[in-house]
């Protein structure tokens, strides 16, 4: 409401400058008229340009007004040889003129296009302290959902600054509104989850308005992103995190950090298990662990709804999880004795 209220002073003010220049020059009321219609004209036309500068990325504005100076310099230097070469004559203004709009319309053009490798331009050069270095941290629509990296925020396992890319919150949005109510309560779930990290106090979060128009899938777009600030990526996306490592950005991964903190459990160790289901081969016995770790019982059939002690046959683990394998106490007795008398 303010920024219509700003704008509604400014074509007003334009009109009434409009007004009284066209009465000075006009000496009529209605030269006046025409001055204040002029002036309200071309504050409406200002405004309709602002709106659309809206549009335009800060980092492309500084890539097309670098490509102009370097095209202007190329074409100052262009003719400066010439002419002190006495290679030609005086250059007419108007060659002098297309040559020079033709450099800089071409070095805009270049610069605007290749704006993504311009890591060494003044607006991206993040001055810090030498003795400690920002560390950036980039969110993919994925972990934000996932929810379980407001918990480990508040552990204060994870440090650095967390940046959320607008192209991230424009796909959760669009989650969100989704007309499938799982995939709405999973977008919902996500902005939940930012309201959180957002409250949390040791943890920076901003909002990074850069994009790449070039590129139309997020996980490129994360990937440049990282790129461009030299940080990391937190995901739970397994497809993202070998994209990203390809071209040599860092990714954190919370399924990996959840096997990690898996307990270690080792073939001839005791442990207990409630048998809940039926193994696919004969006889068999399934458990599961709190951490969702599965427990193949061999001889559990006969044991399904019971909490028992089991002996640690073997430990296997696969690209979907750990699986442990396992006997009743009774049927491991033996090798239970002979551990002990080695201990």
């Amino acid at each position: 409401m303010t920024v219509w209220i700003i704008r509604a002073f400014f074509i007003i003010s334009c009109a009434a400058v409009g007004f009284q220049v066209g009465v000075s020059q006009g000496g009529t009321f209605s030269t006046g008229w025409i001055g204040a219609g002029a002036g309200a004209g071309l504050a409406g036309a200002l405004i309709v340009l602002e709106a659309l500068l809206k549009k335009v990325s800060l980092r492309g504005l500084f890539a097309a007004i670098l490509g102009l100076l370097l095209g202007l310099a190329l074409s100052r230097l262009l003719f400066s040889v010439l002419e002190s070469a006495a290679l030609a004559g005086p250059v007419p203004p108007v060659w002098r003129a297309a040559v020079t709009l033709t450099a800089c319309y071409f070095g805009a053009l270049i610069a605007v296009k290749g704006r993504d490798d311009f890591n060494i331009l003044l607006p991206y050069v993040r001055f810090s302290p030498q003795d400690r270095r920002e560390e950036f941290v980039i969110l993919d629509t994925s972990v934000i959902i996932d929810g379980r990296i407001a918990d480990i925020c508040k552990t204060k396992f994870v440090e650095g600054r967390f940046v959320i890319p607008r192209f991230v919150l424009r796909e959760l949005q669009q989650i969100a509104d989704s007309q499938d109510p799982i995939k709405r309560n999973r977008g919902r779930r996500g902005l939940d989850v930012l309201a959180l990290i957002q409250k949390i106090q040791h943890i920076d979060v901003s909002i990074r308005d850069e994009d790449f128009p070039d590129t139309r899938e997020v996980d490129a777009k994360l990937v440049k992103l990282a790129q461009l600030l030299g940080g990391k990526v937190l995901t739970n996306d397994f497809n993202l995190n070998k994209i990203a490592e390809l071209q040599g950005v860092r990714v954190l991964n919370i399924n990996e950090l959840a096997n990690a903190l898996k307990p270690v459990v080792l073939p001839g160790e005791m442990m207990e298990a409630r048998i809940i289901k039926e193994g696919k081969e004969y006889n068999q016995g399934v458990a599961y662990l709190d951490d969702g770790t599965m427990v193949v019982v061999e001889q559990g059939r006969a044991l399904i709804g019971q909490t028992v002690r089991v002996l640690v046959t073997s430990v296997l683990q696969t690209a979907a999880g750990r699986m442990i394998f396992a006997k009743p106490e009774s049927e491991g007795a033996g090798r239970g004795a002979f551990k002990s008398a080695a201990r």
